[in-house]
Protein backbone atom coordinates (compact mmCIF):
# COMPACT_ATOMS: atom_id res chain seq x y z
CA UNK A 1 0.00 0.00 0.00
CA UNK A 2 2.81 2.26 -0.90
CA UNK A 3 2.59 5.39 -3.86
CA UNK A 4 4.82 5.54 -5.91
CA UNK A 5 7.18 8.24 -3.37
CA UNK A 6 7.29 5.76 -0.71
CA UNK A 7 4.17 7.19 1.74
CA UNK A 8 1.66 4.92 2.76
CA UNK A 9 -1.71 5.28 1.73
CA UNK A 10 -4.95 4.43 3.48
CA UNK A 11 -7.53 2.15 2.00
CA UNK A 12 -11.69 2.61 3.07
CA UNK A 13 -13.76 -0.08 3.21
CA UNK A 14 -17.22 -0.52 4.42
CA UNK A 15 -18.32 -3.18 6.64
CA UNK A 16 -21.87 -4.26 6.33
CA UNK A 17 -23.15 -5.26 9.90
CA UNK A 18 -27.58 -6.17 9.58
CA UNK A 19 -28.75 -6.70 13.22
CA UNK A 20 -31.28 -9.83 13.84
CA UNK A 21 -34.90 -9.21 14.37
CA UNK A 22 -35.34 -8.85 18.34
CA UNK A 23 -31.49 -7.70 18.41
CA UNK A 24 -30.04 -4.65 19.19
CA UNK A 25 -26.32 -3.31 18.00
CA UNK A 26 -23.72 -1.32 20.32
CA UNK A 27 -20.57 -0.50 18.48
CA UNK A 28 -18.08 1.66 20.22
CA UNK A 29 -13.81 1.93 20.80
CA UNK A 30 -12.44 1.20 24.21
CA UNK A 31 -8.66 1.14 25.30
CA UNK A 32 -7.73 -1.78 27.03
CA UNK A 33 -7.97 -5.53 27.42
CA UNK A 34 -10.24 -5.64 30.67
CA UNK A 35 -13.17 -3.95 28.00
CA UNK A 36 -14.76 -7.10 27.91
CA UNK A 37 -15.06 -7.93 31.85
CA UNK A 38 -15.99 -4.38 32.80
CA UNK A 39 -18.70 -4.07 29.73
CA UNK A 40 -19.83 -7.34 30.94
CA UNK A 41 -19.65 -6.10 34.41
CA UNK A 42 -21.81 -2.72 33.30
CA UNK A 43 -24.50 -4.39 31.51
CA UNK A 44 -25.32 -7.40 33.93
CA UNK A 45 -25.71 -4.72 36.54
CA UNK A 46 -28.18 -2.17 34.36
CA UNK A 47 -30.74 -4.73 33.91
CA UNK A 48 -31.28 -8.18 35.95
CA UNK A 49 -31.49 -11.25 33.19
CA UNK A 50 -30.23 -9.47 30.43
CA UNK A 51 -29.14 -10.84 27.34
CA UNK A 52 -26.46 -9.84 25.76
CA UNK A 53 -22.85 -10.71 24.08
CA UNK A 54 -19.93 -8.67 24.05
CA UNK A 55 -16.58 -8.77 21.77
CA UNK A 56 -13.69 -6.63 21.64
CA UNK A 57 -10.77 -6.55 19.16
CA UNK A 58 -7.34 -6.30 21.02
CA UNK A 59 -4.99 -4.25 19.22
CA UNK A 60 -1.77 -5.75 20.25
CA UNK A 61 0.06 -8.41 22.03
CA UNK A 62 -1.96 -11.55 20.96
CA UNK A 63 -4.61 -9.46 19.29
CA UNK A 64 -7.52 -11.83 19.89
CA UNK A 65 -11.15 -11.12 19.41
CA UNK A 66 -12.11 -11.43 23.03
CA UNK A 67 -15.87 -11.92 24.37
CA UNK A 68 -18.26 -12.85 27.24
CA UNK A 69 -21.84 -13.07 27.82
CA UNK A 70 -24.53 -14.25 28.97
CA UNK A 71 -26.33 -15.95 25.78
CA UNK A 72 -24.18 -18.24 23.52
CA UNK A 73 -26.10 -16.63 20.37
CA UNK A 74 -25.65 -12.78 21.62
CA UNK A 75 -21.93 -13.88 21.92
CA UNK A 76 -21.68 -15.49 18.50
CA UNK A 77 -22.88 -12.69 17.23
CA UNK A 78 -20.77 -10.22 18.67
CA UNK A 79 -17.51 -11.81 18.03
CA UNK A 80 -18.90 -12.41 14.23
CA UNK A 81 -19.38 -8.33 13.67
CA UNK A 82 -15.94 -8.01 15.63
CA UNK A 83 -14.48 -10.34 13.76
CA UNK A 84 -15.77 -8.52 10.05
CA UNK A 85 -14.46 -4.98 11.79
CA UNK A 86 -11.28 -6.92 12.65
CA UNK A 87 -10.22 -2.96 14.00
CA UNK A 88 -8.08 -2.08 17.51
CA UNK A 89 -9.80 -1.70 20.42
CA UNK A 90 -13.37 -2.17 18.77
CA UNK A 91 -16.25 -3.76 20.79
CA UNK A 92 -19.43 -4.82 19.79
CA UNK A 93 -22.72 -5.71 22.08
CA UNK A 94 -25.35 -7.71 21.17
CA UNK A 95 -28.24 -7.31 23.34
CA UNK A 96 -31.55 -9.45 22.87
CA UNK A 97 -34.99 -8.53 24.14
CA UNK A 98 -33.90 -5.12 25.62
CA UNK A 99 -32.78 -1.54 23.88
CA UNK A 100 -29.88 0.28 24.38
CA UNK A 101 -31.48 3.19 26.27
CA UNK A 102 -31.51 0.92 29.35
CA UNK A 103 -27.95 0.21 29.01
CA UNK A 104 -26.00 2.80 27.22
CA UNK A 105 -25.26 5.30 29.99
CA UNK A 106 -23.74 2.19 31.69
CA UNK A 107 -21.60 1.21 28.89
CA UNK A 108 -20.07 4.97 28.30
CA UNK A 109 -19.60 5.14 32.11
CA UNK A 110 -17.08 2.33 31.66
CA UNK A 111 -13.54 3.46 32.45
CA UNK A 112 -12.27 2.06 29.59
CA UNK A 113 -14.97 3.28 26.79
CA UNK A 114 -13.40 5.86 24.48
CA UNK A 115 -16.37 6.77 22.59
CA UNK A 116 -19.84 4.97 20.97
CA UNK A 117 -20.24 4.94 17.19
CA UNK A 118 -24.03 3.59 17.33
CA UNK A 119 -27.05 2.00 19.35
CA UNK A 120 -29.45 0.47 16.89
CA UNK A 121 -32.04 -2.05 15.49
CA UNK A 122 -31.44 -0.96 12.05
CA UNK A 123 -28.49 -2.19 9.56
CA UNK A 124 -25.32 -0.53 10.36
CA UNK A 125 -22.34 0.65 7.70
CA UNK A 126 -19.17 0.90 9.41
CA UNK A 127 -16.72 2.69 7.97
CA UNK A 128 -13.12 1.25 8.38
CA UNK A 129 -9.67 2.97 7.31
CA UNK A 130 -6.67 0.27 6.43
CA UNK A 131 -2.93 1.62 6.96
CA UNK A 132 -1.81 -1.87 6.15
CA UNK A 133 -0.50 -1.95 9.73
CA UNK A 134 -3.72 -1.78 11.49
CA UNK A 135 -7.60 -0.90 10.70
CA UNK A 136 -9.17 2.04 12.78
CA UNK A 137 -13.07 2.77 12.43
CA UNK A 138 -14.15 6.49 11.30
CA UNK A 139 -17.75 5.88 12.16
CA UNK A 140 -20.87 4.47 10.86
CA UNK A 141 -23.65 4.64 8.76
CA UNK A 142 -26.95 4.23 10.83
CA UNK A 143 -29.98 3.43 8.54
CA UNK A 144 -31.06 4.85 5.59
CA UNK A 145 -31.71 8.45 4.15
CA UNK A 146 -34.87 10.92 6.17
CA UNK A 147 -38.42 10.03 3.89
CA UNK A 148 -39.40 13.27 4.75
CA UNK A 149 -40.58 15.57 7.39
CA UNK A 150 -42.61 14.78 10.70
CA UNK A 151 -46.13 15.83 10.18
CA UNK A 152 -49.21 16.00 13.15
CA UNK A 153 -50.44 12.56 12.05
CA UNK A 154 -46.34 10.99 12.60
CA UNK A 155 -45.94 12.75 15.82
CA UNK A 156 -49.29 11.20 17.37
CA UNK A 157 -47.99 7.72 16.52
CA UNK A 158 -44.77 8.47 17.69
CA UNK A 159 -45.73 9.39 21.05
CA UNK A 160 -48.27 6.68 21.17
CA UNK A 161 -45.48 4.14 20.16
CA UNK A 162 -43.15 5.94 23.34
CA UNK A 163 -46.33 4.93 25.96
CA UNK A 164 -47.23 1.98 24.33
CA UNK A 165 -43.92 0.34 25.11
CA UNK A 166 -43.62 2.20 28.41
CA UNK A 167 -41.22 4.85 28.01
CA UNK A 168 -43.48 7.68 28.61
CA UNK A 169 -46.53 7.44 30.89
Amino acid sequence: MRSSDGRRGVEFEGVEVSVPEGHQLILGQSHFIKSVEDIYEALVTSMPGIRFGVAFCEASGKSLVRSDGSDPGCVRLAVECASRVAAGHVFVVFLSGSFPINVLNRVKQVEEVAQVFCATANPVTVVVADSGKGRGVLGVIDGGYPKGEEGPEDRAERRDLLRKIGYKR
